[in-house]
């Protein structure tokens, strides 16, 4: 895969026009865009950015993270604090991802999106209200392992971190996630499945794959 160098405001503003010119799919009022990638690789940043650059041409967006759809601490450590497979297949409520986030931005839909639905630190539902994305908006979901469950998305950016570079800026207490991700590139390949591939090795000096 040929990587050309590029800046993050150069990035977000090609990805920012790509999107407004972007229609779901499916046919429906929303556009759905997702930044995958590593904490390490901050793809909650890159998401907000996007959405600001949205906003600014005249398209809303909402940006919802994944790390507010964990499941319970109940099942989330069934199998220990520190259980990489777990981490991989167990710790994300993707049911509820496609219930409360996929389902009201499908065709006829309500467009009322649920921003979150479980508080890691108290181990409690959050209550939040839902938010309304009039058509027309751009839903941003960014978080880990995103690749592989089929969700519907219109557009998919993957934050790529090279084996070395993922160790080296992941913090020591989340190391043991490490496996789950060389998981991920093994049966997933997220830089084959994502339509936009970013190197973020070096955070000063992106390079992406462009728009084809």
């Amino acid at each position: 895969m040929r990587l050309e160098a590029i800046t993050w405001e150069r990035l977000t503003d090609a990805l920012a026009e790509r999107v407004r010119e972007t229609r779901a799919a499916d046919g429906g009022s929303w556009t759905r865009v997702a930044f995958d990638g590593a904490g390490a690789a901050r793809p909650g940043e890159r998401a907000a950015a996007l959405a600001e650059a949205l906003r600014v041409r005249g398209r809303s967006a909402l940006v919802v993270g994944t790390e507010g759809f964990l499941r319970p601490a109940s099942l989330r450590y069934e199998y220990g604090r520190e259980d990489p497979e777990a981490y991989y297949s167990g710790w994300f409520d993707t049911g509820a991802l496609w219930r409360e986030v996929f389902g009201p931005l499908e065709p006829g839909g309500t467009g009322r999106v649920l921003p979150d639905l479980w508080d890691p630190a108290t181990d409690r539902a959050t209550r939040s209200p839902r938010a309304q994305l009039p058509p027309g908006g751009v839903l941003v979901l960014h978080g880990p392992l995103l690749l592989g469950h089929w969700f519907p998305f219109d557009l998919t950016v993957h934050l790529r971190l090279s084996p070395g570079a993922l160790r080296r800026r992941t913090d020591e207490s989340e190391r043991w996630t490490l496996p789950a991700f060389e998981r991920y590139e093994d049966e997933v390949g997220p830089s084959e499945a994502a339509d936009v591939v970013v190197r973020a090795d070096d955070p000063r000096h992106p390079a992406w794959s462009g728009l084809g």
